[in-house]
C-alpha cells in the first residue's frame, strides 16, 4: 500500500510497508526518505494538514532559531531567496512544496487511538478514527512513530487559576499582540517561547510580565554576525563539552553582559550540557533582553496562586492583570496511544539517548524525539529509512522466494 492510493472505506487493512504516525517535519522526512528507496509506506495526520503545530499552534513573528542549513529535511534544501532565519510562513511553504516534490500525501484527519505488537503474528495493529468516527485497524511489520516531543500542550495545575476569570491561554493559541494592545499581560515561561511573546507584546504597547521560576540560560543567537549554534557545533568537534560551555558563556557576557542582574538566574550545569542530560534549550535572545533591561518586561518570580483579575507571587507580592499566556511547553502524547512497549518512557520520550533513540524491537521505529530541533529529526529519519529499506528487501525477497516455492509445488502436483 503507498501513500498515494485511496483507501476505500474497511475494518481491517494491510500495509505492505511503514505505517507512519505523524505528519510534520519528522514523518515527512521518513516518508520523502522512504520514497526515494522506493519503499511503499501509509502516513496518518490527526489534523486537515501537514505539520500541523507550525500551522496552527505558532505565534504570527515566529522564525527558525537556527540558520537554515540545520533545519532543512533531507533530500530538498531551502531555496537560495530564503533568509538565513527563515519565518513561519516561510517555513509552512518549504514543508509543502517538500511534501508536493516527493509526492507525500498523508492520510488526514485521522487519529490513532491505539497502536500494539502482537507477539503472536509479529504485526502491529493500528487503530485510527476518522471525522465521522469511522474506524479503520491497518496491520502491518513496521511502524514510525513521529508524532514529536510537542504534540500536546502542558497548563499545570494553578491554585485559583479558573477564579482568574479573565482571558487565559496557551501559547499555541497566541497569534499576535494586536488584541493586548494596553493590557497588563502575564507571561508563565521563560522559554524562547515565553521571551518571544514577552517581546512581541511589547511591540504592540502592552505591559507585559514574565515568570521566572527556576533559573535559565539566555545565549545571543549570534555573535559579532556568526551564528551561536552553528559556532558550538563547531567547537564540539574539537573540543570536550564543558569548556565549550565555559566559551559560549564568556562569549555571552561579552555580548549580553550579566543576565543575572535582570533577575535571569542562570544554571549551575553549562547550556550545552544541559541540553544533552535534560533537553532544556537555552534561550536564544532577538530582543527580549533588551526589553527587560529597560523595563518594558517585567520579571516575576514564580505564581503561588491565581485571584479574581489577579497573581500572587511566592515572595508575596500580589499584582493585576487583564490577561494570561501559558508559555508551558509541550508533551509527547505517545503514553496515551502506544500500548505494550517498554521503547517509551512514561513521557512519551524513547528510554534509549540519542544518537540511538531512533530504534526500538520488534519493528518499532521513532523520529523527532532526540531533544536536538530538526537537525536532530533528519538525521534519524535517514537512519529510520535505511534500516526499514533494507528489512523490507529482505522480506520481499523471502515472500518472492515463497510464492515462487508454492508455484512449483502446484505446477508438480498438476
Amino acid at each position: 500500500m503507498g501513500d498515494n492510493h485511496n483507501f476505500p472505506s474497511g475494518r481491517c487493512m494491510w500495509v505492505n510497508g511503514p505505517i507512519i504516525v505523524g505528519a510534520g517535519p519528522s514523518g515527512l522526512a521518513v516518508a520523502a526518505s522512504l520514497k526515494e528507496s522506493g519503499v511503499p509506506y501509509v502516513i496518518f495526520e490527526r489534523s486537515d494538514c501537514i505539520a500541523s503545530l507550525w500551522q496552527k499552534q505558532t505565534y504570527n513573528r515566529l522564525k527558525l532559531h537556527l540558520p537554515k542549513k540545520f533545519c532543512q529535511l533531507p533530500g530538498l534544501p531551502f531555496p537560495d531567496s530564503y533568509p538565513e532565519y527563515p519565518c513561519k510562513n516561510q517555513f509552512i511553504d518549504y514543508l509543502e512544496s517538500y511534501a508536493k516534490h516527493f509526492d507525500i500525501c498523508p492520510r488526514f484527519n485521522q487519529s490513532v487511538q491505539s497502536a500494539r505488537y502482537e507477539n503472536t503474528s509479529g504485526l502491529w495493529r493500528v487503530r485510527t478514527v476518522g471525522l465521522q468516527n469511522e474506524e479503520i485497524e491497518y496491520i502491518g511489520k513496521w511502524l514510525v512513530v513521529a508524532t514529536g516531543e510537542n504534540a500536546d500542550r502542558v497548563i499545570p495545575e494553578f491554585e485559583g487559576l479558573r477564579e482568574f476569570g479573565s482571558d487565559i491561554i496557551h501559547a499555541c493559541d497566541y497569534k499576535s499582540g494586536e488584541s493586548y494592545r494596553g493590557k497588563k499581560v502575564l507571561v508563565v515561561g521563560c522559554g524562547n517561547s515565553g521571551m518571544e511573546v514577552c517581546l512581541d507584546l511589547s511591540n504592540y504597547e502592552s505591559f507585559p510580565s514574565m515568570v521566572v521560576r527556576d533559573s535559565v540560560h539566555v545565549l545571543p543567537r549570534e555573535v559579532y554576525g556568526k551564528s551561536t549554534f552553528e559556532m558550538s557545533v563547531f567547537l564540539m568537534k574539537w573540543l570536550p563539552l564543558w569548556l565549550v560551555d565555559k566559551i559560549m558563556l564568556a562569549l555571552s557576557w561579552l555580548v549580553l553582559g550579566n543576565v543575572e542582574n535582570y533577575g535571569l538566574k542562570r544554571p549551575a550545569v553549562g547550556p550545552l550540557q544541559l541540553k544533552s542530560t535534560q533537553g532544556r534549550t537555552p534561550v536564544l535572545d532577538i530582543g527580549a533582553l533588551d526589553k527587560i533591561k529597560s523595563g518594558e518586561i517585567e520579571v516575576v518570580p514564580g505564581v503561588k496562586r491565581f485571584l479574581p483579575g489577579r497573581v500572587e507571587f511566592l515572595d508575596g507580592h500580589v499584582l493585576d492583570f487583564d490577561a494570561v499566556v501559558m508559555a508551558t511547553g509541550y508533551r509527547s502524547n505517545v503514553p496515551y496511544w502506544l500500548q505494550g512497549t517498554d521503547f517509551f518512557s512514561k513521557n512519551g520520550l524513547p528510554m534509549a539517548q540519542f544518537p540511538n533513540s531512533w530504534k526500538g524491537k520488534t519493528g518499532l521505529y521513532a523520529v523527532g524525539f532526540t531533544k536536538r530541533g530538526l537537525a536532530g529529526a533528519s538525521s534519524d529519519a535517514v537512519k529510520v529509512a535505511k534500516d526499514l529499506s533494507e528489512v523490507w528487501r529482505e522480506e520481499t525477497k523471502q515472500a518472492s522466494k515463497l510464492v515462487a516455492c508454492h508455484r512449483r509445488c502446484i505446477s508438480q502436483i498438476y
